[in-house]
């Protein structure tokens, strides 16, 4: 089983690379993040996930212990295979995947190709729980967790009018999050917006 990778990376593709250990080149799938940090001549370390299939082996880089994680958290998920694993980490940062599912944001989990409305619904339900172990806690989502079919809330107007202000969908949510959890759910919309705004300032 193949665990760490040190070498020089001796081609960069679109979704793989090529890692020469003592001349010994290494096929290496890997997110666009982790791709995009690679030069060809130069010396890298990756942290490997070796996937052992009956008709092949494969072999999943990583730059960063928390992307590796997510790789194998996203895999026990029914639906996700390595290849969606890795458009969602191509797409999302460790940390902004822990913020969507804490926040259960549908709309940014689904974001990245291969993930439908029905996969980012099985996500947000089933890794709800793994957020805390990245320093979200879940109980902040009590409060933002929107039903459907109620567009009109006050918790989804305050994200909606960060959103409209520049902020991306995933902070958003979460600072709104931490906002009604702390002002308790009789806050205005207006107290709520303010406050969401100072907390995207710190």
């Amino acid at each position: 089983m193949i665990a760490k990778l040190k070498g020089i990376v001796d081609s960069v593709d679109t979704d793989s690379a090529v890692i020469d250990v003592g001349g010994v080149g290494y096929l290496v799938a890997a997110s666009s993040r982790t791709l995009r940090d690679l030069v060809a001549g130069s010396t890298a370390t990756l942290l490997v996930e070796t996937i052992v299939r009956e008709d092949a082996i494969a072999l999943y880089g990583f730059l960063e212990t928390a992307e590796r994680d997510w790789f194998r958290i996203l895999t026990t998920v029914q639906g996700v295979g390595a290849r969606v694993a890795l458009s969602i980490l191509s797409t999302l940062a460790p940390d902004e995947i822990a913020r969507a599912i804490a926040a259960q944001d549908r709309a940014t989990l689904s974001r990245p190709a291969g993930v439908g409305p029905k996969l980012a619904a099985r996500l947000a339900t089933e890794l709800k729980d793994k957020a805390a172990a990245f320093g979200v806690a879940p109980a902040a989502t009590a409060t933002i967790d929107i039903p459907a079919g109620s567009p009109g809330s006050k918790n989804e107007d305050a994200v909606s009018a960060l959103v409209n202000l520049g902020y991306k969908r995933v902070e958003a949510f979460g600072a709104i999050a931490r906002v009604t959890q702390r002002l308790g759910s009789e806050a205005k919309l207006d107290a709520v917006i303010r406050a969401g705004l100072q907390e995207l300032a710190r």
